[in-house]
C-alpha cells in the first residue's frame, strides 16, 4: 500500500508559478514509477509529468519547458515545479504510483490549481 498526499495547489495569476508536492507514506525507491496527472471540467484526466525509479522523466508536449518533475527520495517526496502558468493549466492535480511488483497503481486525493487574474 501507497498513501499519497498532494499539496501545494492554489490560486496563481497567468505567467507565475507554483510547485506541487506530493508526499509518499513510503520510500519512493521501492515505487517504479511517480507521476503527475490533472483533470479540468468535463475533460479526461491526462499525464502531466512521470519520474522512474532510475531518475528518467517525461512530461506532456503542452507542458514541456513549462513544467519539471523531480523527485527527493529522502524525503519520499517527487514534485511539480510549474512555470509561466496558464488559464488552461487550471485543473486537479493528481499524484499516482505505480508499483509493478504489487499491480497497483495508487492515487492522491488531489490539489486543486487555479490559473486566473
Amino acid at each position: 500500500q501507497v498513501q499519497l498526499v498532494e499539496s501545494g495547489g492554489g490560486l496563481v495569476q497567468p505567467g507565475g508559478s507554483l510547485r506541487l508536492s506530493c508526499a509518499a507514506s513510503r520510500s519512493i525507491s521501492s515505487i517504479n514509477v511517480m507521476g503527475w496527472y490533472r483533470q479540468a471540467p468535463g475533460k479526461q484526466r491526462e499525464l502531466v509529468a512521470r519520474i522512474n525509479v532510475g531518475g528518467s522523466t517525461n512530461c506532456a508536449d503542452s507542458m514541456k519547458g513549462r513544467f519539471t518533475i523531480s523527485r527527493d527520495n529522502a524525503k519520499n517526496t517527487v514534485y511539480l515545479q510549474m512555470n509561466s502558468l496558464k488559464p488552461e493549466d487550471t485543473a486537479v492535480y493528481y499524484c499516482s504510483a505505480v508499483v509493478v511488483l504489487e499491480a497497483n497503481e495508487y492515487w492522491g486525493q488531489g490539489t486543486q490549481v487555479t490559473v486566473s487574474s
